[in-house]
């Protein structure tokens, strides 16, 4: 038995997650319950980790099972795919390309100026996921804000698009006027970036006297700060997507900006050194210095 989990290994894993049953995933499967537990006991003791706990009552997913299960879900559907993107690639040229949720309505249409010749297949993920997915192969092109954080894999390389500085979006039901000390000590700020700086962007804005209130999402800030009649901090091109008539955005240097940067694996395709700087310009950002 080699190193690497069969394919029946993750159907498996698969099943146990979605059915909380080893019984009912056997049956999916169409195999014996003890067939299914013991590859799924051989299993465990190749990765040496429990994947599910087990008992009368069910099958219940473990956090190394969780992770297991994403992992299998990932393969599957790309197994899934293979001859359909077989075909589809010898009918016209498609490129997979992904970016972080609250960038994807930003990115994908400018995606679509740069390059109107090619087909896009969007993908969205969070970025440490897409920057594996490009390492691997099965995605030609991510935009991501981490880049210049993270050890980029053998093979993958960063090109810059763009600094996103970060701004102030305060809602028609907050009285702020300034992004000074005396108007923000003891309010409550929310705050969302699209890269790893979301602890100092808090820190900053702890340090003028304010608390902050971070969100998962561009969206979620923006719906939570109208909710409690608070400023929201965030990157300026997500600022002026969410921006009504009766919002006021307040431009800051304080809190700095993400760098934007555009993923691929060695060598870039040609078409990028073009297409990058275009998807920056759509999106409003001010061009970056070189390096991802």
């Amino acid at each position: 038995m080699g190193s690497y989990p069969e394919v029946d290994d993750l159907r498996l894993v698969d099943a146990v997650a979605r059915h909380g049953s080893l019984g009912a995933a056997a049956r999916e499967l169409l195999i014996t319950q003890p067939s299914a537990s013991q590859r799924l006991a051989a299993l465990e003791r190749r990765c040496g980790v429990r994947l599910f706990d087990r008992d009368t009552t069910g099958a219940r997913v473990t956090a190394a099972g969780r992770e297991m299960v994403a992992e299998a879900d990932h393969i599957l559907g790309h197994l899934g795919r293979v001859f359909e993107r077989s075909r589809a690639a010898a009918e016209s040229e498609t490129l997979t390309v992904g970016t972080i949720p609250s960038l994807a309505m930003l990115v994908f249409p400018a995606l679509h100026v740069a390059l109107p010749g090619l087909r896009i297949s969007q993908l969205v993920d969070h970025g440490p996921r897409l920057v594996g997915y490009v390492a691997e192969g099965s995605l030609d092109a991510a935009f991501v804000a981490i880049a210049g954080q993270i050890e980029l894999p053998k093979g993958v390389t960063g090109q810059a698009v763009g600094v996103d500085p970060i701004g102030v979006l305060v809602p028609s039901t907050c009285d702020l006027r300034s992004t000074d000390r005396r108007q923000l000590a003891g309010r409550t700020v929310v705050t969302y970036t699209t890269d790893y700086s979301g602890e100092d962007l808090d820190g900053r804005v702890a340090a003028l006297g304010a608390t902050p209130h971070r969100a998962a999402t561009a969206e979620t800030a923006v719906r939570l700060g109208r909710l409690l009649g608070a400023p929201v901090v965030l990157p300026r091109s997500l600022l002026r997507t969410y921006l009504l008539d009766s919002d006021r955005e307040l431009a800051t240097a304080r809190f700095g900006g993400p760098r934007l940067s555009l993923v691929t694996r060695v060598p870039r395709a040609s078409y990028w050194a073009d297409a990058a700087p275009l998807v920056g310009r759509e999106l409003g950002l001010p061009k970056a210095p070189s390096r991802a």
